[in-house]
């Protein structure tokens, strides 16, 4: 699969942007364990064009993530086309690799952000959505993609009709979350539309399908029933990196890998936790990176007060030692 130039190779794994979430140190983790490319927790774009330090800080990429799509978000035009150009200089702006591909949020549900107009809140606002895409991609020379979902509601779901249009002012590539935003993550996804999108002859650029992907078997009926060109995987990475090398296995040979067993999983959350501090530094760095911590974990029995602990502390070393009493307790999982 083709993004522009960019080339993820056949069934390409993605990793969702997620606020809070995809912080370079677990886009590098999921990099590492099979992720064909990922994405930046999204940014305001009134935030880049005022050079809020917060908004500019997470232009920043590294080499070793690449390729890796920035994206932003907002509803008011001038300010996400500034933004755009100002992603097209990530490098310069906040050093480091900088974009590969600039992706706009047209998806995220949450109020704050939706009620406003931005996010999935331009879904009311159809014209709008376009005219700003297509000014972005007028904007910049970099490959300009689009995350959104079916529709604002039930009987709103216009995605069909949109995709063609967003596709005809120029994207290169097609993210779908397969609920409306009133859904929220509430029910099960559709992916009867993406499939709709995918299948509609109108469309060649790549469909991307996202939405309730949690494990090997889901992945590949995504592919094989829907023809997607690619997935993308929010919340099933939670504590969860190496779903992607899970995934992948399967695709390759239609086999489940064997449960990842403690002792690796608590490596894996030790490599996480290294690269939160080298780029965060500690307090910071434990505490955003607490929404993973437990997730490593899932499914430990009788493991409450371990959990309360790992969740609550800000220690690097109380951290290591509870590492080491779930190696010790749990040493047969």
């Amino acid at each position: 699969m083709k993004i522009g130039t960019l080339d993820l190779g056949p069934r390409p794994l993605l990793l969702a942007p997620m606020e809070d979430i995809t912080d370079a140190s677990f886009r590098i983790l999921c990099r590492e364990w099979g992720a064909d490319m990922v994405y930046t927790e999204f940014v305001p774009s009134d935030g880049l064009v005022r050079d809020a330090d917060k908004a500019i800080a997470k232009l920043h990429t590294y080499d070793c993530e690449a390729p890796v799509a920035i994206q932003i978000y907002g509803h008011i035009p001038e300010s996400m086309v500034e933004a755009a150009r100002m992603v097209e200089r990530a490098s310069e702006l906040a050093s480091g690799h900088g974009a590969d591909v600039i992706d706009i949020n047209f998806g995220c549900p949450v109020t704050k952000i939706a009620g406003r107009g931005a996010g999935s809140g331009m879904m009311r606002y159809p014209d709008k959505m376009v005219s700003i895409t297509e000014a972005i991609v007028k904007a910049v020379g970099k490959p300009v993609t689009v995350k959104t979902r079916l529709g604002w509601d039930e009987g709103s779901k216009i995605i069909v009709e949109l995709a063609e249009r967003l596709q005809d002012v120029g994207i290169q590539a097609l993210a779908i979350h397969g609920r409306t935003r009133c859904q929220m993550y509430k029910g099960e996804a559709d992916w009867s539309l993406i499939g709709q999108v995918k299948n509609n002859p109108r469309m060649h650029i790549p469909i991307i399908g996202n939405g309730d992907i949690k494990d090997p078997k889901g992945a590949a009926l995504a592919f094989d029933r829907y023809g997607v060109d690619a997935i993308m995987i929010g919340r099933a990475t939670f504590g969860h990196p190496w779903i992607f090398k899970e995934i992948r296995h399967y695709l390759n040979t239609g086999e489940l890998l064997p449960e990842m067993d403690v002792h690796t999983r608590v490596s894996i959350a030790r490599r996480h936790l290294a690269l939160s501090l080298e780029h965060k530094g500690e307090p910071r760095g434990i505490y955003e990176m607490r929404r993973h911590l437990s997730c490593y974990f899932k499914g430990l029995p009788d493991f409450k007060d371990l959990r309360m602990r790992m969740v609550t502390t800000l220690s690097r070393d109380e951290l290591e030692e509870i590492f080491t009493i779930i190696e010790e307790r749990y040493n047969e999982f």
